[in-house]
């Protein structure tokens, strides 16, 4: 079949490559230049099936709402009048009731996607600065670190071992760090890398299979016929093909309404810093990947020369402005838990995660012809991609 991939971002290119595993042909659609360039830019950097917990928990809307009114809590919810907002937060409430099944099933994918990210890098021949260290989550408190115990239960289930730790084990594991833990968890297997680093090898991997990459081109509509389905371009131009894949993470949503379909996605704003190491900083910065479940502050070393830092989670629209307030938090946990890291060189960056209300990727057949979705993907989205990738490669064929 004659395939167009709409979004180049992580999901999009893993997607591409995934349908040229099946033998189709394959053209990559962004309205950017390059792979790459929008969430799938700078986030924390891992590929974690240790985070695969769904929200849905009760503790997470009671933390949630005592975070309301703080500037710098890691939610920030914008209370100016949504119906869309609105409407998704009553079906995410509505979606707790499947919080341990979502959670099962969300590890599952991320280990399938582990398998399948590691496979593609080697036939493709790139580097991502991948480091293989494991993910260590830290905990403050005896309540925290007690809810990850019963995580590690559901985390058992998908297949994933985590495996509880003391406050002695995790300096041994990570001894830059300092401040003091209750305890934690370790997860041997998952490992970090630079997202955009992967994205633009693994679209170079896919051009030298066949396909086309059509970059810096902006859809204005989208038209399913029996004849096949028409993208039409900002500048007038229109294609043609046999089907069409939409991957375009927050802007999923819009182009589901042109084709008669309901994605609900919302754009759920994630903020990163990335830390410039000097000589004394590359001492002074852990190499394990970091979780720390009390400031929901997620860390990857990118080489040695750059760190990274992420986390918040703000309900404000499609609002791509950095707040100060915002990355203060990132860079005050970092000179706190790191003082030996100079942070006088920071790279602030904040990306739009396309989140479903239940947390759960959409990988689907839409209501017209020749109309798939593999979108929805939230804060996991490099976590899940490649599984998804092939799920979605299954149902076209």
């Amino acid at each position: 079949m004659k395939i167009a991939v709409l979004g180049a971002g992580i999901t999009g290119t893993t997607t591409a490559y995934a349908l040229t595993d099946k033998g189709h042909e394959v053209t990559l659609i962004d309205k950017e230049r390059y792979a790459g360039m929008e969430t799938s830019y700078a986030n924390g950097g891992q590929l974690s099936a240790c985070n695969a917990e769904t929200w849905h928990h009760p503790s997470t809307i009671v933390k949630g709402m005592k975070w309301l009114f703080d500037k710098q809590a890691p939610l920030k919810l914008s209370l100016a009048p949504s119906w869309h907002k609105y409407s998704w937060f009553a079906e995410f409430l509505y979606a707790m009731r499947h919080y341990e099944t979502n959670t099962v099933h969300t590890t599952q994918m991320a280990i399938a996607a582990r398998e399948h990210l590691t496979r593609m890098a080697e036939e493709g021949g790139f580097e991502f600065d991948r480091v293989d260290k494991g993910m260590m989550h830290i905990c403050g408190t005896r309540k925290g670190y007690e809810h990850g115990l019963k995580v590690n239960e559901l985390l058992r289930k998908g297949g994933l071992e985590r495996r509880a730790i003391t406050a002695e084990e995790i300096k041994q594991i990570e001894p830059t760090l300092t401040g003091d833990f209750v305890g934690g968890f370790y997860t041997e297997s998952d490992f970090t890398g630079d997202i955009h680093k992967y994205c633009r090898g693994i679209t170079a991997a896919c051009e030298k299979r066949g396909v086309v990459t059509k970059f810096g081109r902006s859809i204005i509509d989208l038209v399913s016929t029996q004849q096949g389905v028409y993208v039409t371009y900002e500048d007038g131009d229109q294609d043609n093909y046999d089907a069409i894949v939409i991957c375009a993470g927050v802007g999923s949503r819009a182009m589901a309404a042109k084709l008669g379909d309901r994605v609900n996605v919302y754009p759920v704003k994630g903020y990163s810093i990335t830390v410039e190491l000097d000589e004394a900083g590359q001492q002074a910065a852990p190499w394990v990947s970091l979780n720390d479940d009390d400031a929901k502050i997620v860390t990857s070393r990118l080489g040695a020369t750059r760190y990274r830092v992420a986390g918040t989670a703000e309900f404000s629209g499609a609002n791509k402005d950095i707040e100060r307030d915002r990355v203060e938090p990132l860079i005050a946990w970092t000179q706190r838990l790191f003082p030996g890291i100079n942070t006088d060189k920071v790279i602030p960056w904040v990306g739009l995660r396309p989140m479903m209300p239940d947390m759960m990727p959409r990988v689907m057949k839409g209501k017209r012809p020749g109309v798939y979705y593999n979108t929805g993907h939230g804060h996991l989205g490099w976590t899940m991609s490649a599984a998804t990738a092939y799920m979605l490669a299954d149902l076209v064929d």
